[in-house]
C-alpha cells in the first residue's frame, strides 16, 4: 500500500511526516485528541471495519470509540508505521480504488488536523493534480458537507467556478482554494483561509452550524 500510486496515497505519507514531526502529545483539531488519539482512530478504521458504522451512527458510536481505545494503547510509533504500510488485504481499503475514493479526503483533513494545531501554520502548496481532485470531490460531496448549514452556501474557488452547497435564503458565498473550502466544509472553518461574504446574522450561522458528514 505504501508504494502504491495516488492521491490518496501521497497524503497518507503527507499524514504520517505531519504525525512524525508533531509527536504523540501534540494538540490537535479534533477536539479532546492528541496526535495518539488521531492515530489510533486512523489505524482502526482502516484495520477494523466493523467499527466504521459507528463513525455515522450514534447508537454504533461506542464500540467504534471502544475499539479505537484498544488501538491508542499500542505505541505511538507502531500506529504510524501502520498507517504508513496501509491496511490488510482483507480491509475494503486495500482495494486502489476504494482507497482514492474513501481516503484522500480522510488523510487529508487529519493531516491538516496536526499541523493546523500548532501555532504559526501555513497553508501547504499542493501539487495541481492533488488540488483537482480535492475540487472535483468537493462538487460531489458539497451537498452532504454543508446539509445542515442554516443559510444558502455557495462556494467559489480562485478561478471563479460556483458550486451551490445549499440552497436558501439569506445565503453566503465561501471563496477559497479547493482545500480550504474542504476544510470548511468537514467543520474546520476556524483554522481556514476562507473569504466568507453575507449578511452578518447568516455568517454568524453558518460558522456555529455542525457541517460535515
Amino acid at each position: 500500500m505504501a508504494g502504491s500510486r495516488g492521491e490518496a496515497a501521497a497524503e497518507r505519507l503527507a499524514l504520517v511526516a505531519a504525525l512524525r514531526e508533531a509527536g504523540p502529545d501534540a494538540p490537535t483539531l479534533c477536539t479532546g485528541w492528541t496526535a495518539h488519539d488521531l492515530a489510533a482512530h486512523v489505524v482502526a478504521r482502516e484495520r477494523r471495519p466493523d467499527s466504521g458504522p459507528g463513525l455515522v451512527v450514534p447508537l454504533l458510536a461506542p464500540w467504534t470509540e471502544r475499539v479505537r481505545r484498544r488501538y491508542r494503547r499500542r505505541d505511538f510509533g507502531d500506529l504510524v508505521e501502520l498507517i504508513r504500510t496501509g491496511p490488510p488485504w482483507t480491509s475494503p481499503f486495500a482495494v486502489p480504488a476504494v482507497d482514492e475514493a474513501a481516503n484522500l479526503v480522510e488523510f487529508l483533513v487529519h493531516c491538516e488536523d496536526v499541523r493546523r494545531a500548532a501555532p504559526g501554520w501555513r497553508p501547504r502548496a499542493l501539487p495541481v493534480d492533488r488540488v483537482e481532485a480535492v475540487r472535483r470531490l468537493l462538487v460531489r460531496r458539497a451537498g452532504v458537507l454543508f446539509r445542515r448549514s442554516p443559510v444558502g452556501v455557495t462556494l467559489v474557488d480562485p478561478e471563479g467556478r460556483h458550486v451551490v452547497a445549499r440552497k436558501g435564503t439569506p445565503s453566503v458565498s465561501l471563496t477559497g482554494d479547493p482545500v480550504e473550502l474542504l476544510l470548511f466544509g468537514v467543520g474546520r472553518g476556524a483554522r481556514t483561509r476562507v473569504e466568507v461574504q453575507g449578511p452578518a446574522a447568516a455568517v454568524a450561522l453558518l460558522r456555529e452550524a455542525r457541517l460535515g458528514i
